[in-house]
């Protein structure tokens, strides 16, 4: 009888048999107009920031998530940098993140000068757990005027930005709900989740601001590039003139009215996200045909399974996600061991933020649950192109 490892090696296997060879965590793939635009930008000579590419891809990324603003970033970082930014964070103030994320979720928190504050997350949808944010923000904070305040610290917990992890929306009519009631800004980290939705609603709509990611392996690239969106018409313009140096509009001078940051996304990269974008929908059909065929290669698996999205929601499935029976972290790296020995690239989840060392004074409740999955969680081979 297999040992457990094996058993998953082979359950993966139905999924991507060998004749596929060695595969990668997830590709890009160029197979629509890539080419042509990119060429374009080349031939005609507008590969930076200013550029009908840009524009193009802003109002592709306002018709596929429905929010009335979005503006190009250079990153994923810089994108929610400028989210917390757009919402008043400020240096001394605390950020409510979840410590499973990844590190740029934390590091956009410490660029403003204010401190992450770590909650736990939930097994149901991998990402901030509202429930328990609630109780604890019960013990120990309180309601001052328009802010809420730490009365172990004395700071003003400015923002909470939970990260709907691996594509799966969290709960965001609970946190929208309890930002509301304890007057924080609800920003999204929607770096992982283009082409996810919470209750028929693109996620990274429900924040006053939201941050998208374009790197290279996130379902749709420009290389590396970012997005911010948002409903709030002077957020929208704020970030736009932030993003572009804070430089008043004129022909030719350069009157700065603030501190503006330089990043906008070149039009170049831009050229490559507008023909990733005509092809999202393709890919998500394939990323979900995929895992539904993850989900049932290890449907009568005790020892694992497959996360699925969480009720009432429609995952872009990012990252396929195997989650273990048991905290066991000898068995997880004896899986990793057999899986990426056989070819199969696999990784576990990011080290929590609050085991790093810059981040370990940090404020934190119980991290119970985060710490469980940790030791649990292995992401699987998830290209588009898997599912062919």
């Amino acid at each position: 009888m297999m040992d457990v490892p094996a058993r998953i090696l082979h359950a993966v296997r139905t999924v991507v048999p060998p004749s596929r060879g060695k595969v990668v965590l997830h590709e890009p793939e160029f197979k629509g107009n890539e080419w042509k635009y990119v060429k374009d930008c080349l031939d005609t000579g507008w590969v930076s920031s200013v550029g009908a590419y840009v524009d193009r891809f802003e109002k592709l990324l306002e018709e596929i998530t429905g929010a009335q603003f979005a503006v190009a970033t250079a990153n994923g970082t810089a994108a929610l940098h400028m989210c917390l930014l757009l919402v008043g964070v400020q240096r001394g103030d605390e950020v409510i993140i979840p410590s499973l994320t990844f590190i740029a979720t934390a590091n956009a928190v410490s660029y403003t000068g204010a401190t992450p504050h770590f909650a736990d997350s939930e097994p149901r949808t991998l990402g901030l757990d509202a429930g328990k944010l609630a109780d604890y923000l019960s013990e120990i904070a309180e309601v001052q005027g328009d802010v809420c305040v730490n009365r172990s610290t004395g700071a003003v917990i400015r923002a909470v930005m939970p990260m709907h992890t691996f594509g799966h929306p969290v709960d965001l009519d609970a946190l929208v709900e309890l930002c509301a009631r304890w007057r924080i800004s609800l920003v999204e980290d929607a770096a992982e989740s283009l082409g996810s939705y919470y209750k028929n609603r693109h996620t990274g709509t429900f924040g006053r601001v939201s941050g998208l990611s374009f790197n290279g392996n996130k379902v749709v690239t420009t290389g590396g590039g970012g997005a911010i969106v948002t409903n709030d018409p002077q957020l929208g313009r704020l970030a736009k003139h932030l993003t572009t140096t804070a430089r008043v509009a004129h022909r030719w001078s350069f009157i700065h009215d603030q501190i503006g940051y330089n990043y906008r996304l070149p039009n170049l990269n831009a050229a490559l996200g507008c023909a990733q974008l005509e092809e999202l929908p393709g890919f998500i059909q394939r990323k979900r045909s995929l895992a539904e065929r993850y989900i049932e290669a290890f449907r009568d698996m005790p020892e694992a399974g497959i996360v699925a999205e969480p009720p009432g929601c429609r995952s872009n499935y990012w990252l396929n996600t195997l989650l273990l029976g048991r905290r066991d972290l000898a068995l997880r790296d004896a899986v990793l061991e057999a899986l990426n020995g056989a070819g199969l690239m696999s990784r576990p989840a990011w080290t929590l933020m609050h085991r790093l060392p810059m981040y370990e004074q940090c404020p934190r409740m119980n991290l119970e649950t985060a710490e469980d999955l940790e030791d649990r969680m292995i992401n699987l081979p998830s290209s588009a192109a898997l599912a062919d």
